[in-house]
């Protein structure tokens, strides 16, 4: 049984773990759904609290709302991009569970850069001198600019556009319906002016060193792990990693290059860290299509956290359209972690882990890879495929899975005896 609002090859493509380009574009169409309702959600708010929001607070929003209606309609498909990338998704969160009056307040002048992004990247961008709140202007995708005066001064048009710190000479050039790139020349201070987000090679994927929203303020996983920020951030050691990450996963599974790209929108780059639960990769369910990870050692471990946690963003998606879980609240021990996990949880573990298993299981006999990496690809296998099958037994067992979810653990457990059969015949 396949759930009628998802096609039956795409479901059992996605329990599979397997790259397909319709899948693909139904995960990105259930982000764009769940983003939408996340924004109407936010507007319903604003209109509901309007008389306890300071006047400015709720004319500036109406404002922002107004630009981003206006690039809508220039360009809708620019405008979805800016709306869909991860941290818009984890600022609509923050701000929605928001406490009413000055906290929920303080997420709204986030709609402006948001606002600025989509008009930007619908060759809509606004003229004139306008504020920056908190001295702060994130655009999502394309970078931040900062202006402690807590003024900006836009100008465009059909070409160029030229985003102002007032505290400084720093600019943004973008053309309409394009990404920005490169960091733009230096503020006069530090802390001031423009800076962009940069991209990583092969594909629209970006370094995220800069968003605010791009790692929650209480940080990543139990030590609290902190993003890295752009003055700790090395982008030649993080793109020549990717470089040859991408072509591992080229050499190993091509399908796996596409669904990345397709997928990942954003690697944000997480502080170093070696207190006790601090983690090496997350993925936010707020924010899917974000890998947050620190520096990976080397190209294989980044091949590796890709994969896992693009699999994370795609059951957090899928999970947006199709109810896998019911509520419950027992918990189970996992080989992978040393607490205890709810359902949900054992869920994604497994289904990470078992697109882990399909990629090691491919590395090993894909005969244009290095050596090195089909032998660490070997012992990976070998090493977790009875510990995903533990994993798989709990959850066939439980009563917490709905009719789609028994579903697709059944479908994960067809991949999950094919790829032991696979490994018995290679050997």
């Amino acid at each position: 049984m396949t759930p009628s609002s998802v096609p039956p090859g795409v479901f059992v493509a996605l329990a599979r773990t397997r790259p397909l380009p319709a899948a693909t574009a139904a995960l990105r169409a259930a982000i764009h759904a769940r983003r939408m309702l996340l924004l109407k959600a936010l507007l319903v708010r604003v209109e509901r609290q309007g008389p306890s929001l300071s006047p400015a607070a709720h004319r500036d929003f109406e404002d922002d709302w107004a630009l981003l209606e206006r690039a809508e309609r220039a360009d809708g498909a620019a405008v979805r991009d800016v709306l869909d990338y991860p941290t818009v998704g984890a600022w609509l969160t923050e701000a929605l569970a928001a406490r009413p009056g000055t906290a929920f307040e303080a997420h709204l002048p986030h709609l402006r850069g948001v606002a600025v992004a989509a008009a930007v990247r619908s060759g809509r961008a606004p003229s004139g001198r306008f504020t920056a709140p908190s001295g702060l202007l994130a655009l999502p995708g394309l970078g931040v600019l900062r202006s402690p005066s807590g003024w900006a001064r836009a100008s465009g048009g059909a070409g160029p556009v030229r985003l102002t710190a007032e505290a400084g000479p720093d600019v943004v050039t973008a053309r309409p319906r394009r990404r920005p790139s490169g960091a733009g020349p230096p503020g006069p201070e530090e802390g001031t002016g423009w800076r962009a987000l940069r991209k990583l090679p092969g594909g629209d994927t970006v370094l995220d060193d800069l968003d605010p929203y791009r790692v929650p303020s209480r940080g990543i996983g139990r030590a609290g792990a902190p993003a890295a920020d752009r003055a700790r951030t090395e982008y030649r050691a993080w793109a020549g990693r990717w470089r040859l990450a991408r072509a591992l996963l080229s050499a190993t599974d091509p399908g796996r290059v596409a669904e990345t790209d397709g997928l990942v929108r954003s690697v944000v780059p997480l502080a170093t860290g070696r207190g006790a639960g601090a983690p090496s990769g997350a993925t936010l369910r707020a924010a899917p299509g974000a890998v947050l990870t620190r520096m990976p050692a080397d190209a294989p471990e980044l091949a590796e956290t890709l994969v896992h946690e693009t699999h994370h963003s795609k059951l957090a998606a899928l999970d947006e359209a199709v109810a896998l879980c019911r509520p419950g609240g027992t918990l189970h021990r996992v080989a992978w972690r040393p607490d205890p996990r709810p359902v949900p949880a054992v869920l994604q573990g497994a289904y990470a882990h078992l697109a882990l298993l399909d990629l090691w299981s491919r590395a090993e006999r894909a005969a244009a890879a290095p050596e090195e990496w089909r032998q660490r690809a070997a012992e990976r296998f070998a090493q977790y495929r009875e510990q995903v099958g533990e994993a798989l037994a709990v959850l066939r067992e439980s009563d917490e899975l709905t009719c789609a979810g028994r579903s697709f653990v059944r479908e994960m457990q067809g991949h999950h005896e094919s790829l032991g059969v696979a490994a018995r015949n290679s050997t």
